[in-house]
């Protein structure tokens, strides 16, 4: 059992913390407590480095403890500190949304990178933080963009974080699978989505962290068949002939979900993530 130093410092406290996660199987836990530490300090990660002798008040351990025994129950990191970064922004995060991930900053990536001049009107279907919008606005300020999401939540927590990023996005309510968007004459250039995609029966696979934290409804689908299909036949309506369309994908049904695009006139190309795993869909729609 780790046993706490008679005083604490900020090096005894990284190194009791890392002692400490390690026992508790707690994944980085090095990381973590540097994360937490650099949260209640207010300092850089890097910068504690340069603190190794600073003592730790007692207001600091009172507000760090707490901290601690929820990371030690593999409470995500983000929920605990309550934000995320995301392509160049920080965005807000609790249980009711998604913890935004380095492959939907690549997805992100690759949508700026296919129209580095372009003046666009996009949608964002399933918002959940808002990362997405909210980091293509920041970079592309003269686009028009759009995003929904079936969580009155899932809304209020991205229409937070486009305000604190400074993003003026059109958020709507809306359902995927009986959508009555505003106006479905209204057409947009591009559509972005990472939707659920996770099937139920692989959740005891997940990791604890994941499972008993994130929210059922941003992880999961019934049928990746069901999931891709609405939002092929919503694009249908929604873009114009030569639109583009980028989807996240499961990277195991990736070939099922590009095959759902090609059967219905799309151009379709599957893209790897960084980790080399089939993750993104980009299409474009045909005649």
């Amino acid at each position: 059992m780790t046993h706490p130093p008679n005083e604490w410092t900020v090096l005894s406290m990284l190194e009791w913390g890392t002692r400490f996660f390690e026992e508790k199987k707690v994944r980085n836990p090095r990381l973590s407590i540097e994360w937490l530490l650099s949260f209640v300090l207010n300092k850089k990660r890097l910068d504690l480095y340069v603190l190794f002798e600073r003592p730790l008040t007692k207001q600091e351990l009172s507000v760090l403890r707490p901290l601690v025994q929820r990371r030690a129950k593999q409470e995500p990191l983000q929920y605990i500190t309550g934000s995320a970064e995301f392509y160049h922004t920080e965005i807000k995060v609790k249980p009711g949304v998604l913890i935004p991930r380095m492959e939907t900053e690549q997805l992100v990536d690759i949508l700026l990178t296919n129209h580095p001049d372009d003046t666009l009107s996009v949608l964002d279907i399933g918002t959940g933080s808002g990362c997405i919008p909210i980091a293509l606005k920041r970079q592309r300020p003269e686009w028009q963009i759009y995003a929904t999401d079936i969580s009155e939540e899932a809304l209020r927590i991205a229409e937070s974080n486009a305000s604190l990023n400074d993003a003026d996005i059109h958020f709507i309510r809306d359902n995927l699978f009986d959508s009555q968007l505003p106006d479905s004459n209204s057409t947009f250039d591009v559509i972005v989505s990472n939707p659920p995609y996770i099937l139920f029966e692989e959740k005891e696979h997940l990791d604890e962290e994941v499972k008993n934290f994130e929210p059922d409804q941003a992880l999961f689908c019934d049928s990746i068949e069901k999931m891709y299909s609405a939002i092929e036949s919503l694009a249908q309506i929604l873009l114009p002939e030569s639109g583009s369309m980028y989807l996240e994908l499961h990277e195991r049904h990736a070939e099922e979900i590009s095959g759902i695009f090609k059967s219905s006139n799309w151009n379709a190309e599957i893209k790897k993530d960084y980790d080399n795993k089939p993750r993104f869909l980009i299409g474009k729609k045909l005649k």
